[in-house]
């Protein structure tokens, strides 16, 4: 089906900079390669700047910024700035519109950075890339910011409220796919206590009641997203869908158009997976959903249950709807 597609999650970035003789080009290296995001009809991509909790963490999360500044610039008949011209022009334009976003708030400062070093590297940061789709402020495990999604009892940190209070009136969402539920309570509880404007998305989730894995939404946080005009994008891995059917990936998208048609979106989260330590979790995507170019046959097989109108929200609507309401 020739629908414009949006996503909201890759790794584009942290494999052009961590992998020896990475190749955004090379179908056969990352499911997200430029190839396979034209032949799905891909016209916005949100690339995570994504790093671990370490003393690497701020120069890998400059490193990255820095390959998004160069891909405008060196790519530019294949990509450009995602921003509010593109959403203006989007029909006219046929390259992809990318954005960078940040997966894991230690990019902005280590354990052991000051907040003037924090403020500094958000600054530069953002500067360099011209603007964030979202911030989360965890990964998998806990940060001088909170508790991530494999961490029991670890909520929202001072500092973690910190980084909320300056985020403040940027335009940039808060991201609750990696929050502990304790930090995605605490988040919540800090933006409403404080009137905070800030949004809130998860940008690669899928629901618990579905699939009972700690990286899913419950129903409740989910609604809490919706009912603040966020958007949701569900994502591809057989880990977070259910590892033995594949249809599991279309109930997902169901269960989230049930909840709410106008705020469901793809954040398929592909990523370098060669070098994963963790065998058992191979193949990491089903063949149905394996890669960038399977949007159109994933949307063929959704067209027997959507209308064409769904299919288009699902598609791209819901995310520009969502991104040019937040830059108007």
């Amino acid at each position: 089906m020739n629908i414009p597609i949006a996503d909201l999650h890759c790794d584009l970035l942290s494999f052009l900079a961590a992998v020896p003789r990475a190749d955004a080009f090379s179908k056969d290296q990352i499911a997200c390669a430029f190839p396979w995001l034209q032949e799905g009809g891909v016209r916005m991509q949100v690339m995570a700047i994504y790093t671990n909790v370490d003393a690497s963490s701020m120069r890998m999360a400059g490193k990255q910024a820095k390959i998004f500044y160069d891909l405008l610039r060196k790519e530019e008949t294949i990509v450009r700035n995602f921003d509010a011209d593109f959403l203006k022009n989007e029909t006219s334009d046929n390259r992809i519109g990318i954005i960078a976003s940040v997966e894991n708030a230690a990019g902005f400062g280590t354990e052991k950075a000051t907040w003037p070093e924090i403020y500094k590297q958000f600054d530069r940061m953002l500067t360099t890339v011209g603007q964030l789709a979202y911030i989360s402020l965890t990964h998998h495990t806990e940060n001088r910011f909170g508790g991530g999604n494999y961490v029991e009892g670890v909520g929202l940190k001072e500092d973690g409220k910190r980084l909320l209070d300056y985020m403040a009136g940027k335009h940039i969402p808060i991201d609750l796919s990696h929050t502990s539920d304790l930090l995605a309570e605490g988040i919540l509880n800090h933006i409403d206590r404080h009137n905070l404007p800030i949004p809130v998305i998860a940008s690669h989730s899928n629901f618990r009641t579905l699939w009972d894995h700690k990286r899913n939404l419950t129903d409740e946080f989910a609604q809490e997203i919706i009912k603040r005009g966020g958007i949701i994008g569900v994502n591809f891995l057989r880990e977070f869908l259910d590892r033995d059917v594949p249809e599991r990936l279309f109930e997902h998208i169901l269960h989230g158009i049930k909840m709410n048609e106008d705020s469901i979106c793809f954040g398929a989260d592909f990523f370098y997976t060669k070098n994963f330590p963790d065998q058992s979790r191979q193949p990491f995507y089903f063949p149905l959903a394996e890669n960038a170019g399977k949007y159109p046959s994933i949307l063929e097989s959704l067209s027997k249950t959507l209308s064409e109108s769904q299919l288009k929200k699902l598609a791209s609507e819901n995310v520009f709807n969502f991104y040019q309401k937040l830059w108007s």
